[in-house]
């Protein structure tokens, strides 16, 4: 087998692989010999028919297509060993017969998508913002409130009216010119106050409600509702509370503290600090590294292969599914509320999945271009580390790693020193106004949804 290699447009590698006339006899007899037992001759056992006749009775390139199979998979991976320098596969390759194909031509030409070259127009002596979060007391209230609220117990209520963060069975009653409309009615169903489930005025009028009151509820459904013929328009819901829930909270003291896992309410309020702090630490180290990178990302450009970029949006979308598992949701049953197939959702992710992508062309040309590395020492530091924190030895725990680990480490270290690198070389300028917080809302169970509930 001959071949040759050359670039292609859009980050792929045409790679044309020649065999010769003996090769192809053999590939076409081990297909022959692979696929024997599928055909039937008269006069023959089955899967005992030579090959000969066998192409005779069905056709001269009755093996061809496996024989070609056969061929690629046995020297394509060949090829990509010897050249692991000169391009990186980043996806599978489209193989298409060359010119002109006979049993003494064989050509196959693949085309390859690879991982591309990024070309960057600064790195250095960049005015890059730096983000600091710090924690206050009041956090760390807010925090073990938090925690009060989530351990809650819940107690049924009836000698007071309803109040916000209470949940409440209600029957309601929508009707918009004083005629219902779809979906506008449901009985026994849960509310919690102040959650934002329903549109704006729903909630906050069934507020005071007490025990066993109906009351009329008017509210108007916002400009940019799902509902067409709803979008904008004034409703009345005549609303009945049947049940109000509240909750019970533990009391702050030493003993909730002991539930928790701490001695003491001090111990404990150090320890939730201690968490917010390390939390508070990763996301500025988490925003600076983005912020760098988006400052390089502006005079980089690459000839990103869609392979690459579907890879990432498939992996955002995974982690999206993930989420919607843990709260309770079927991704199909979200899909089908938002009116969207998995391949439309999924596109939502491009912008960020080509952004993602790039950024990590760039930490890795940088990496090469400063020539950084993780040395032994390094390496093995990291080792011990994390079998300290498993309670083993290091070389115990050394034992039970794979390559992969040991490589996901190499480069952890690799990139962090990138990071310290970059922060030394660039302006970081201290960004002291609070960015807000990318609000997420939790996502409702679609079969809960009512015309009443607020489009998320």
């Amino acid at each position: 087998m001959k071949y040759e290699f050359a670039p292609a447009e859009k980050s792929t590698v045409k790679v044309t692989l020649t065999f010769s006339p003996e090769e192809w006899a053999e590939a076409n007899n081990k297909a022959y010999l692979e696929n024997r037992k599928k055909y039937t001759v008269n006069g023959f056992r089955k899967g005992k028919a030579p090959k000969h006749v066998l192409e005779l009775y069905y056709g001269k390139g009755l093996f061809y297509e496996d024989a070609l199979n056969i061929l690629f998979s046995e020297h394509y991976p060949e090829v990509l060993e010897k050249e692991e320098k000169s391009f990186t596969p980043v996806g599978d390759p489209e193989v298409t017969l060359g010119e002109e194909f006979s049993e003494e031509n064989i050509v196959l030409v693949a085309t390859t998508p690879v991982r591309p070259d990024v070309v960057i127009g600064s790195y250095k002596g960049i005015k890059i913002n730096k983000f600091e979060y710090t924690v206050t007391d009041a956090d760390v209230e807010k925090d073990i409130e938090a925690t009060r609220e989530r351990l809650a117990e819940s107690v049924e209520v009836t000698d007071r009216p309803a109040e916000n963060g209470d949940t409440v069975n209600i029957d309601f009653e929508g009707k918009v010119d004083g005629a219902p409309f779809d979906g506008g009615t449901a009985q026994g169903y849960d509310l919690t106050l102040g959650s934002g489930q329903f549109i704006p005025g729903f909630e906050e009028q069934v507020v005071g409600m007490a025990l066993g009151e109906t009351k009329d509820i008017p509210v108007t459904f916002p400009a940019d509702y799902q509902a067409e013929e709803l979008k904008g328009k004034a409703a009345v819901f005549t609303v009945t509370v049947h049940k109000i829930t509240g909750k019970k909270l533990a009391e702050l003291d030493d003993e909730f503290a002991k539930k928790m896992g701490s001695d003491t309410l001090d111990a404990y309020r150090a320890k939730v600090r201690e968490r917010l702090e390390r939390a508070a630490k990763n996301r500025s180290t988490n925003e600076t590294e983005d912020a760098i990178l988006t400052e390089i990302a502006k005079t980089a450009t690459a000839d990103i292969p869609d392979v690459m970029i579907e890879r990432q949006e498939d992996a955002s979308l995974q982690r999206m599914e993930y989420n919607f598992m843990y709260q309770g949701i079927r991704m199909d049953d979200y899909l089908a509320y938002i009116g969207k197939t998995r391949e439309e959702y999924k596109k939502s992710f491009e912008e960020d999945a080509r952004r993602a992508v790039l950024h990590q062309l760039i930490v890795e040309k940088i990496i090469e271009l400063e020539n950084i590395t993780a040395t032994e020492e390094e390496i093995g530091a990291k080792i011990a580390e994390q079998a300290a924190s498993v309670g083993k030895e290091k070389e115990e725990y050394e034992k039970t790693m794979d390559a992969r680990q040991r490589e996901y480490i190499e480069n952890d270290i690799k990139v962090t020193k990138l990071f310290d690198f970059l922060m030394a070389n660039n302006e970081m300028v201290l960004f002291t106004e609070e960015k807000p917080a990318a609000k997420k809302p939790a996502a409702k169970k679609p079969a809960a949804k009512k015309p009443a509930e607020k489009e998320e």
